[in-house]
């Protein structure tokens, strides 16, 4: 398949990338600073686009990097406090993009929380997800959405952005994000979160994505993944 990989130089991102060229896949890596990549500059299948996805106007640079792909896998979002408000502009670009360039699929990373952040599209949210239990619900919860408040609210308003898109999308929540390799042993849920799942690696959150690329069941789906 011909995939665009997002933020390819996020933390994300990069298990995106390795994983789509291990599985023989052409990629079109789209990053802000193309000296990132290293190594993956000089790999057969890849073709690199750099793109400032918080600057005006990124939808027109986009259009080359999304047409003609069988699908789109987002990595992006904030990062620190100067990041916030990148997920919801960046989206926003891509999803620009593909409409006028004819790509139908794109997945994206958000986090587990977003479910009960109110946003513009959706200002009244469930107030507990009926996935968690009750510690999750009544403490690890509430306290890291008060500490990351604006990364979810950014998150909240890119999951609006691809919800009215009119595209082929699949928004995938994960909890804390670690770094542990690529175990292939994850739990995956529809429409919740998961009991127990506290954090999975980043490396299977990318798998979990290339994997729903061609499944038609994951499409207009949220889903959970954790270990």
């Amino acid at each position: 398949m011909r995939l665009t990989v997002l933020a390819a130089t996020g933390r994300v991102g990069r298990h995106l990338l390795a994983q789509a060229l291990e599985g023989g896949h052409e990629v079109t890596a789209v990053v802000r600073d193309p000296a990132k990549l290293g190594e993956w500059r000089e790999r057969d299948g890849v073709r690199v686009v750099p793109v400032d996805l918080s600057a005006a106007g990124a939808e027109r640079e986009l259009r080359a990097a999304v047409r003609g792909a069988d699908a789109v896998l987002s990595g992006l979002g904030p990062v620190g406090k100067a990041g916030v408000g990148v997920a919801e502009s960046g989206t926003r670009a891509v999803v620009a993009a593909m409409r006028e360039a004819g790509t139908r699929r794109l997945l994206v990373v958000s986090a587990a929380p977003v479910g009960t952040v109110p946003s513009p599209g959706r200002p009244h949210p469930p107030r507990h997800d009926p996935g968690e239990g009750p510690v999750v619900r009544h403490l690890v919860t509430p306290l890291v959405k008060r500490v990351l408040r604006a990364h979810y609210a950014d998150l909240a308003r890119m999951e609006d952005v691809v919800l009215a898109s009119g595209l082929d999308w699949t928004v995938v929540r994960p909890p804390r994000l670690t770094d542990r390799p690529l175990t292939r042993r994850y739990r995956i849920a529809y429409g919740q979160n998961l009991r127990g799942g506290a954090s999975v690696g980043r490396a299977d959150v990318a798998h979990c994505m290339l994997h729903a690329v061609d499944d038609p069941g994951t499409v207009g789906q949220v889903i959970a993944v954790a270990s």
